[in-house]
């Protein structure tokens, strides 16, 4: 496992990273902590990467937990590693206004809520997303249905 294949596994999977980092951050500066120390945190993590199951599960469980982690700490930590040197421009979900507004309503959703949202959005089918959060199956699909009305309530407020 070199750098080589770390930067090559997160440059696919970089859209897990400006998801969740969209939907759970306040504002710009944020974002830019939330995408370093995501990063850090992968770094730090990938030679206890097994392969045990898709890089992309993997990095979408790291990517929550950290988020977490950050809305948890009193302070916060600055690091100089930047998401350019992936050559990543812009998120492609910052362009639309209808995904803004998604984006805005998923944001008034709490922290399960939006994990298992942002995940069924990804495309992620029950038992994965049970496997990622640590819940069982059919408790994924009362949240899912939750978060969905709820989403609903919020947008047609919108």
């Amino acid at each position: 496992m070199s750098e080589k294949d770390f930067l090559a596994h997160l440059k696919e999977n970089q859209r897990i990273i400006f998801k969740l980092v969209n939907i759970y951050a306040r504002d710009a500066d944020d974002r830019k902590d939330l995408q370093q120390e995501i990063i850090l945190q992968a770094w730090k993590g990938y030679p206890r990467f097994k392969g045990e199951s898709k890089f992309s599960t993997w990095l979408y469980r790291l990517s929550l937990n950290t988020i977490l982690t950050m809305r948890r700490r009193t302070t916060a930590i600055e690091y100089r590693e930047n998401l350019e040197s992936l050559n990543a421009t812009s998120s492609p979900f910052e362009t639309k206004d209808n995904t803004e507004l998604l984006y805005n309503a998923i944001k008034q959703l709490n922290d399960a809520e939006k994990a298992i949202i942002s995940l069924s959005l990804e495309g992620y089918d029950h038992n994965e997303i049970a496997d990622i959060i640590g819940i069982s199956s059919n408790l994924v699909g009362v949240k899912v249905f939750r978060a969905k009305q709820r989403l609903t309530e919020i947008l047609k407020k919108a």
